[in-house]
């Protein structure tokens, strides 16, 4: 892969995942999304991995260890296996495969991962972030929801 090319596999990245990575434009699909935080962690844009992940979990993100993750390991390629884009109104689920090297050898990581869609954005839905949340507390994607109602059941 040359330096130009997205880490994401999509092109070349001043054109496909920098844009969102400067918040020129925000991801029109849940797959998007996934592809640009896969590219955020190759180009060790933290923030954005933290701001592309839903509102309410965003304090409770171990910043330190996701940028740990992200400079350690060498990003080699990303699959997508599916992405189904409508579960609901708000919600989608993409399964990809990341590749990477951890400095010893090859690895895959395999993951089904949800986002939602609130105020015209999607966001990651983080099912490792530690939190106390209530079924019927609001939701914490932003919507006027209550949890149970709307990201509960993805998570």
């Amino acid at each position: 892969m040359s330096n130009t090319d997205c880490p994401c596999g999509q092109g070349n990245y001043i054109n496909c995942c920098q844009p969102l990575h400067l918040g020129v434009v925000k991801a029109a699909t849940a797959e998007q999304l996934m592809r640009s935080r896969y590219s955020a962690f190759a180009q060790h844009e933290i923030d954005y991995i933290v701001q592309t992940t839903a509102k309410g979990q965003q304090q409770a993100l171990d910043v330190a260890a996701i940028r740990d993750w992200s400079e350690s390991n060498q990003w080699l390629k990303l699959d997508v296996v599916q992405a189904q884009e409508k579960l609901d109104k708000n919600h989608a689920q993409v399964e990809f495969k990341a590749h990477y090297h951890d400095g010893q050898q090859a690895q895959e990581h395999h993951e089904i991962s949800h986002f939602v869609k609130h105020a015209g954005a999607w966001y990651f839905l983080d099912p490792t972030t530690e939190m106390k949340i209530t079924m019927k507390q609001p939701c914490i994607c932003g919507s006027e929801r209550k949890f149970k109602q709307c990201c509960a059941q993805f998570l």
